[in-house]
């Protein structure tokens, strides 16, 4: 509260008191981070300044996208936006997002968490009179994006301006200069409440961006031998051994990267991977009810069948509600199954064998495979020892041409 009260920007009103309401959806985060990212990483200059639009329907405000903006700084220091390339960008906004049509309800940039500079106001007061008379501003705290404490909120504040009335009740003294007329006005900005919200679309997305961030790794890049200046063509043979070490250290390199999986196997391997934790969860919820039923009473089971019969410590209460719900699943079972059962069974044992059928498929490629490298390695063996057999002796031919001198 200490710093709140600090700020001469922040209202003295409470943010409950405006019934404004603010949607800010996720695509607006990703393009904010990637902004910062990007900034940090380049070490532009200038400040972090985007734009923000969306729909307004009554007191609800919808944040669906988001746009960095070229700035310039005036001679005194100050910073304002190109007013030229924002006017063009935002009508090739508008054209790009015509249905629903969006427009520009805001701005971003990062703000300490104490609230709002004097620096910004040369841009909303721009934005105010030209554009939006109602734009709000989207404050991002930097410093509050590097803690990760869970269940931590977003580190970020959304804010509105509204004209207010200088607040003169700190003046002491009984004597009070007597002004005609209203007070000043001046801009105060006001903290507002926000929720987030996903549409089907952004779950794609979103979901992506997660998966990849999950399977993301540093990928180094290769070290290669420098080579000496000279011709690796060499007919004294002076260079073999450089270029040898060369191919085998990327014979090496092209065996590690067999082990990294493709774009599509990752994609594969999350699919599978949710399908078979979504089987998991739904054998324990059976087993439970299973478990549940087993341990009911024996007033509560029905036939002559007690072998489910328990001692009445291990026994369950039973709850009514509890198993109307399991019977009328039970009655629903009826429509999952499906009405030609033999067809069904048929599709089912064709689909069996033609994996079964794969699976072989896959065994005999492989059989080949490792015949065919030992049809090469026992080649080459064979080829060495010809070669062999073909050389003379050296012994020999020397003593037969001091014979014949």
């Amino acid at each position: 509260m200490e710093a709140t009260i600090a700020n001469p920007l922040l209202s003295t009103q409470k943010s409950s008191d405006s019934g404004l309401q603010v949607v800010l959806h996720p695509l607006v985060l990703l393009t904010i981070s990637d902004y910062i990212t990007r900034h940090a990483l380049r070490n532009q200059p200038g400040p972090i300044v985007g734009a923000l639009i969306g729909q307004q329907n009554g007191r609800e405000v919808t944040m669906e996208h988001a746009f960095e903006c070229a700035t310039e700084t005036k001679d005194d220091g100050e910073v304002i936006l190109d007013a030229a390339w924002f006017d063009q960008r935002l009508s090739q906004m508008k054209i790009i997002h015509a249905s629903p049509q969006l427009d520009l309800v805001g701005w971003y940039t990062l703000l300490p968490k104490s609230g709002p500079t004097p620096s910004i106001l040369p841009i909303h007061n721009w934005l105010l009179s030209t554009h939006n008379e109602s734009s709000l501003l989207l404050g991002f705290h930097q410093e509050e994006s590097v803690k990760h404490d869970a269940g931590s909120r977003l580190p970020l504040t959304i804010y509105e301006s509204n004209l207010e009335a200088e607040d003169l009740k700190n003046e002491q003294g009984e004597d009070k200069e007597m002004r005609d007329g209203d007070p000043p006005l001046k801009l105060k900005f006001r903290e507002l409440a926000y929720s987030v919200e996903t549409g089907e679309a952004e779950m794609i997305s979103m979901d992506f961006v997660a998966r990849g961030a999950g399977n993301a790794t540093a990928v180094e890049p290769r070290e290669q031998k420098k080579l000496m200046p000279g011709n690796t063509d060499d007919p004294k043979g002076k260079r073999k051994m450089d270029v040898v070490e060369l191919n085998e250290a990327s014979s090496r390199t092209a065996e590690s990267d067999e082990h990294i999986l493709s774009r599509e196997d990752e994609e594969m391997t999350a699919a599978l991977t949710a399908k078979a934790n979504s089987v998991k969860m739904l054998q324990s919820r059976i087993n439970l009810l299973i478990t549940y039923l087993e341990r009911l009473p024996p007033s509560h089971l029905t036939g002559g069948d007690t072998t489910m019969v328990t001692s009445e410590s291990d026994q369950t209460v039973p709850y009514h509600t509890i198993l109307r719900s399991i019977q009328a699943l039970v009655n629903r079972l009826s429509l999952v199954v499906p009405s030609s059962t033999e067809a069904y069974n048929e599709e089912m044992l064709r689909e069996a064998n033609d994996v079964h059928l794969m699976e072989l498929l896959n065994d005999v490629l492989q059989s080949t495979n490792d015949i065919r490298s030992l049809g090469k390695k026992f080649n080459i063996i064979e080829t060495s020892k010809g070669q062999t057999k073909k050389l003379p002796d050296d012994s020999k031919l020397l003593g037969s041409r001091f014979a014949e001198i």
